[in-house]
């Protein structure tokens, strides 16, 4: 499909960059299983090196050769100089590229839990940039899934996929049902459910680190609420993270971090 020039933000045809909001886009109809989009070469390239499938870019002339090859000829790549994609508000367009892509189905947690030593769990966490922060941490420092629970924020969300650098769309992830089921998957699986709460008789994490379990589900909740009273009664084990100077947590992102270098 050839390259198409564009004179003006109001074709129809990207509607999926102009006028979808993330919630809509997940929604998509005629997608499957819905759409998100991807900002840049670097995260566009992860997305297909994941097997994802792109259905049209938005380029800059000075990046279409590089969509171009990114995505092949049967993929329409749209572009337009500077000063029209300038009124795409919201997108940061010196990245160079935005491409709309087709969200893979989600595999059933007992895949992804069946050759996993480290999970991370995430139940209500609603910031996408500490998603996304959570899932880069994954990446870099070591666990082989995510499984989050239904009310955390989508982790195909596009700041999500910013904040992480694209890692999200490398490291598998799903959502889990209610408390009951997870836990039921969890330990069916071999799994220690290690949750990260301010309870009293929490264990101090670097006591579980010293001798860990084989396979550890690290739990972690909402930003400012914590951990559901659920979460922690599905728990084999309350964690905490030693603190000091009268401080008593740490941002969500900042825990994942710390417990898995800790665990890895």
């Amino acid at each position: 499909m050839p390259v198409i020039p564009l004179d003006s933000l109001d074709d129809p045809r990207l509607n999926d960059f102009t006028r979808l909001t993330d919630v809509a886009l997940r929604k998509s109809a005629g997608s499957g299983h819905g759409l998100y989009l991807a900002e840049s070469a670097l995260v566009l390239e992860r997305a297909l090196r994941a097997g994802h499938r792109p259905r049209s870019v938005l380029a800059l002339a000075r990046s279409v050769d590089q969509a171009v090859a990114l995505v092949g000829d049967d993929v329409p790549v749209f572009t337009a100089d500077d000063g029209v994609l300038a009124g795409l508000t919201g997108y940061a367009l010196h990245r160079g590229m935005v491409a709309s892509l087709h969200r893979p189905a989600l595999p059933p947690p007992a895949e992804l839990l069946r050759d996993a030593r480290r999970v991370v769990v995430l139940e209500n966490v609603a910031d996408p940039t500490n998603v996304g922060a959570i899932f880069r941490s994954v990446a870099g420092i070591g666990a082989d899934a995510v499984l989050v629970t239904p009310r955390c924020s989508d982790p195909f969300y596009r700041r999500a996929i910013r904040v992480s650098m694209g890692t999200v769309l490398q490291v598998p992830w799903t959502r889990l049902g209610d408390w009951t089921s997870a836990r039921a998957e969890l330990t069916s699986s071999g799994f220690h459910v290690a949750a990260l709460a301010l309870e009293e008789g929490a264990v101090d994490l670097r006591t579980l680190a010293a001798d860990p379990p084989d396979r550890v589900a690290l739990v972690l909740g909402e930003e400012g609420y914590g951990l559901t009273p659920e979460a922690v009664a599905a728990a084999d084990t309350v964690v905490q993270i030693p603190m000091r100077h009268g401080i008593d947590s740490l941002n969500v992102a900042a825990t994942a971090a710390v417990a898995m270098f800790a665990l890895a």
